[in-house]
């Protein structure tokens, strides 16, 4: 048996761009997915905190250093520029796998630079 738990997250992270012709994913500064143990192309769900929408897609690595958080394709349409969101990934862990898992956190500044990790 396998149990979904809470990989890891960058919290609060602010929208940047939407680009509602590109083929879809949201592209994440590719500091902050390494700082948050996410690789490219892994499935992570998206939660505004501004509108309340929840939706899955996967991650595209942005240039490093930039901040940049941009929804893509379909995407584009449920969050605007400037809206807070919280980017998450998850694991698949047998249950004594699990009891000793420490999910990582990433807290960012106005700028999406990292400011901690738990």
């Amino acid at each position: 048996m396998f149990i979904t738990m809470f990989k890891s997250k960058i919290h609060r992270a602010k929208v940047t761009g939407a680009d509602l012709n590109y083929e879809g994913s949201i592209t994440i500064d590719s500091t902050l997915l390494q700082a948050a143990n996410i690789l490219p192309n892994e499935k992570v769900q998206v939660v505004n905190i501004n509108n309340g929408a929840r939706f899955e897609t996967y991650a595209i690595p942005g240039e490093p250093g930039t901040g940049v958080i941009c929804l893509n394709g379909a995407a584009a349409r449920l969050a605007q520029v400037g809206d807070l969101v919280i980017i998450i990934a998850y694991c698949q862990l047998t249950p004594a796998e699990a009891l000793q898992h420490e999910p990582v956190v990433i807290k960012v500044d106005e700028q999406n630079k990292c400011l901690q990790t738990q």
